[in-house]
């Protein structure tokens, strides 16, 4: 016999059926809510710090600049989290944090770059 999947209630009723009462339903949505929420925030979080980090490294009038990975690094930049990536007909790979971009140009140089 199946169970609710909030509060372990044995369910009667249709054999599809996931909760008890419309109470377990709502509890259940509303807490996946909260924990997708908390995930999106933190990551966004991380973005962002890695946007201000770029800005603050490329300057105000600047469209490209070389940085040392340790620069980043010590920064607190965190290179797992990017917007989305673009492979260029040098098959180099720019990541996208927004409208900046950086570029492993070597094994210690960095190429941030404003598209």
């Amino acid at each position: 016999m199946k169970t609710c999947k909030v509060c372990q209630k044995k369910l009667k009723g249709r054999s599809d059926k996931i909760f008890c009462s419309i109470g377990c339903k709502n509890h259940y949505h509303k807490h996946l809510r909260f924990i997708t929420k908390k995930a999106a925030k933190q990551i966004d979080g991380y973005l962002k710090r890695n946007y201000k980090i770029l800005i603050e490294l490329l300057k105000q009038n600047k469209t490209q600049i070389k940085v040392y990975r340790n620069q980043l690094t010590q920064k607190g930049f965190r290179f797992k989290y990017h917007t989305h990536f673009h492979i260029n007909s040098k098959n180099k790979m720019y990541h996208y944090v927004y409208d900046l971009a950086w570029m492993e140009f070597s094994d210690d140089e960095i190429l941030i770059v404003r598209k």
